[in-house]
């Protein structure tokens, strides 16, 4: 496939899941403003870098790939920013309906959080997340259970459970 029909793929893929991406993006920075800056800047990459894609199959993974890493490189910088300049930055948050769901999100680590919103937020398959994350498919699975029985053990603190 000539580069240009890559690039054209390229493009029909990101206007396909832009709002996916958005929605990845968000939940790693929880702030609109911040997950479209994500958005916009894997998009710039997608496209500039659309050449290296080998293979029309894979466009979709390597796209996600460069979201997930778009989002952790600003989160990064955002980081460092904040240590050294204690100015706080007052971005409208989208409001969803399981806020305890996507608050329990916050104890697991970018790998974990990756792959449960990956599953279950944007309804991937664990072979695609393996893809995505460039993991072995059970190592995949091992992860999310863990992640898992991690949240089921933050969604249920204080929670007085009777038998009966």
């Amino acid at each position: 496939m000539n580069a240009d029909a890559l690039q054209k793929k390229v493009e029909e893929q990101i206007l396909d899941s832009y709002e996916a991406m958005y929605r990845l993006a968000y939940t790693y920075v929880r702030n609109e403003e911040d997950a479209l800056d994500i958005v916009q800047e894997s998009v710039y990459k997608a496209i500039k870098y659309s050449g290296r894609v080998r293979q029309e199959a894979h466009i979709r993974t390597w796209l996600w790939r460069i979201v997930m890493n778009t989002a952790v490189d600003f989160i990064r910088k955002s980081s460092r920013e904040i240590a050294t300049d204690e100015t706080q930055e007052t971005g409208k948050e989208d409001i969803y309906q399981d806020f305890d769901t996507l608050e329990a999100l916050n104890i697991l680590d970018e790998r974990e959080k990756t792959v449960v919103v990956l599953r279950f937020f944007e309804d991937q398959k664990l072979d695609d997340i393996a893809k995505i994350m460039n993991e072995n498919t059970s190592t995949i699975k091992t992860v999310l259970y863990r992640s898992l029985k991690k949240l089921k053990v933050r969604l249920t603190e204080g929670e007085i459970l009777y038998e009966g």
